[in-house]
Order: C-alpha cells, then sequence, then structure tokens
C-alpha cells in the first residue's frame, strides 16, 4: 500500500488524510512560533509526524480517492 497524505474537502472537513483509510489531521491547537515560517514549519513538522506513525488499520472506512 502506497498511502499518502491529500488534502480533503467534505461538507463538515477540509483538511489533510491519508489516502488509503479515514485518518484525517487534527491540529492540537494553534501552531507555536515567533514567525508565520516558523510557525508553518512546526505545523508540516507535527502534521507530517502524526501521519507517518499513523496505522491505516486503526481508522477503517472508505478508502479516500486522490486529490
Amino acid at each position: 500500500m502506497s498511502r499518502k497524505l491529500v488534502w480533503i474537502e467534505q461538507p463538515r472537513f477540509q483538511g489533510f488524510g491519508c489516502s488509503e483509510c479515514a485518518w484525517i489531521f487534527n491540529s492540537p491547537g494553534s501552531p507555536a512560533g515567533k514567525s508565520f515560517d516558523e510557525m508553518m514549519r512546526n505545523f508540516e513538522f507535527q502534521r507530517d509526524k502524526e501521519f507517518a506513525l499513523h496505522v491505516c488499520a486503526d481508522h477503517p472506512g472508505t478508502k479516500r480517492v486522490s486529490a
């Protein structure tokens, strides 16, 4: 399985999720940082870390279509 981080747009959710399962990224709060660039790096780091660590079997559901 070659899962990918994809952008998802649904009526009740817009954000990042997995292309192969129902996992979605829920940001734990406002990004930390002293500048916008640092906040973006911290957000992307947290998002990518959580995506890499998630197990698709723990998030069963409809297979997502890549955008």
